[in-house]
C-alpha cells in the first residue's frame, strides 16, 4: 500500500514544480503523434486523450487541438497526455485498436480502459468533467483535500 501510495505520489512532482514557478505546461511535452505509442507506456501515470482524423486538415481536428492548447493547464492538473493520429495510411497501433473513422476523440482513463469516445470535437471543460467522474480521479481529488480513501 506504501508503495502504492509512493508511486502516486511521484506522479504529482512533476505538476507540483509547474505549480510552483507559475509556468504553463509544454505542449511539446503534452501534445505527442500517437505515431508507436502502445496505451500500456501510460498506464497508471496519465490519461490519455487520443484525437483522430484522416487529415491534419479536417476542420473537427484543427478545432480541437486549438481547444486543446487553450486548456493545457486544466488538462495537466489531470494528468493528460494528448496523442494525435491524422495519418490513416501508417495503421498504428492505436489506430489499429480504436478503429476511428475520421474524426474521433478518445478519453482513456489510467488504467487503460476507454472512458469515451466521441466523433466530434469537446471542449476541455467537457474533457474534464468527463476525466473528473473516473473513480481514480476522484480518489485523487480526496486524498489532494487530505479527506483520505
Amino acid at each position: 500500500m506504501r508503495r502504492a501510495i509512493s508511486i502516486i505520489l511521484a506522479g504529482f512532482i512533476p505538476l507540483a514544480a509547474m505549480a510552483a514557478d507559475g509556468a504553463a505546461p509544454d505542449p511539446s511535452a503534452m501534445i505527442q503523434p500517437a505515431a508507436q505509442s502502445d496505451l500500456s507506456e501510460y498506464r497508471w501515470t496519465h490519461r490519455p486523450v487520443i484525437v483522430f482524423a484522416d487529415t491534419d486538415a479536417d476542420p473537427a481536428f484543427q478545432d480541437q487541438m486549438r481547444r486543446i492548447e487553450r486548456g493545457l493547464e486544466q488538462l495537466a492538473d489531470r494528468d493528460v497526455v494528448v496523442l494525435t493520429d491524422t495519418d490513416p495510411s501508417a495503421m498504428a497501433p492505436l489506430r489499429k485498436k480504436l478503429r476511428p473513422r475520421g474524426f474521433m476523440l478518445v478519453v482513456v482513463a489510467k488504467d487503460g480502459t476507454v472512458s469515451q469516445r466521441k466523433p466530434f470535437p469537446w471542449t476541455v471543460r467537457e474533457i474534464s468533467a468527463a476525466i473528473d467522474k473516473m473513480p481514480m480521479r476522484e480518489r485523487e481529488l480526496r486524498e489532494r483535500r487530505g479527506i483520505g480513501g
